[in-house]
């Protein structure tokens, strides 16, 4: 009868079961890390190897330098041998295995620590990297839009004339035009809200007119309405004056930028890239 469990052998540790193969590269035994890892039945740490070599290949990795199907000689009850599968494993691919093993066992939580490369780094495109950007100070931008929504009340401003206020930081900031003059300049339909199309650096600039104009009424204690409308403008000409002082490009002469929903999806589906320094990323190959 298979035992439902198998006790961890002693106190070997990680470090006590690596070994070097002919390349003088360090691997583990998929056999003698299985108890390590806390899984008492081979076909489900198979399962968890088999999600680490398609994590491997999706991080942008090789599984052939990580992953080596090798057999194992065992002794079964009787005192006699046979060969079972095995693979060869370099510190990556233990990682990376510890990373898709059920979350669940404390032996995972230890082997994500023990085999964690320490000089590895989250590569992304460059072209991730920026709707990454784009995405977060899209959220900031729309955090901020409430914050000073609330301002705005507590200033006096009247739930009726919203749109004039949040308008005449528009005018401010790009000269003269509103909300739906901006878009219709830039070719954006009516029904899309203005800062989904608005790239990094727009969004940059519409967020800090937001801050600044949110402190001003606090700090001038701002409680009539016509003030604080007339303070959202002043605070737009004075982040459009800044621009133009150090050159930038004025917002409304930014192109339309990819509605900010399409950003979000492609960021959902593209796989991150996980780059490894060349000692690494040769795994079993060795130097």
């Amino acid at each position: 009868m298979v035992k439902k469990t198998l006790p961890v052998k002693g106190s070997i540790s990680f470090e006590e079961m690596k070994k070097l193969n002919e390349h003088g590269a360090e691997f583990w035994s998929a056999r003698d890390l299985q108890p390590l890892l806390g899984y008492s039945q081979w076909r489900r740490f198979e399962d968890a190897i088999n999600r680490a070599m398609i994590s491997c290949r999706q991080s942008g990795n090789n599984p052939d330098y990580h992953f080596a199907g090798v057999g194992k000689m065992i002794e079964t009850g009787k005192g006699a041998n046979r060969e079972v599968s095995d693979f060869q494993l370099s510190r990556f691919a233990c990682y990376l295995i510890a990373q898709n093993g059920d979350p669940r066992k404390p032996e995972i939580a230890e082997a994500q620590k023990y085999f964690a490369i320490q000089a590895r780094r989250q590569e992304m495109s460059d072209a991730l990297a920026a709707d990454m950007e784009r995405l977060e100070i899209r959220k900031q931008t729309s955090e901020e839009f409430k914050a000073l929504s609330g301002a705005a009340r507590e200033a006096g401003v009247q739930d009726r004339m919203f749109g004039v206020f949040h308008d005449a930081g528009y005018r401010g900031l790009y000269g003269g035009l509103g909300n739906e003059a901006i878009k219709q300049r830039k070719g954006i339909p009516k029904k899309e809200n203005l800062m989904d199309r608005m790239d990094t650096t727009e969004l940059a600039a519409n967020q800090f007119r937001m801050t600044q104009t949110r402190d001003k009424l606090a700090r001038d204690k701002v409680k009539e309405q016509h003030q604080a409308i007339h303070a959202h403008e002043t605070v737009g000409k004075e982040v459009r004056e800044a621009i133009k002082r150090i050159g930038g490009v004025m917002p409304e002469h930014i192109p339309p930028a990819e509605h900010i929903n399409e950003v979000e999806k492609r960021i959902k589906t593209t796989p991150p890239v996980l780059e490894l320094e060349e000692k690494d990323a040769k795994g079993l190959v060795g130097e």
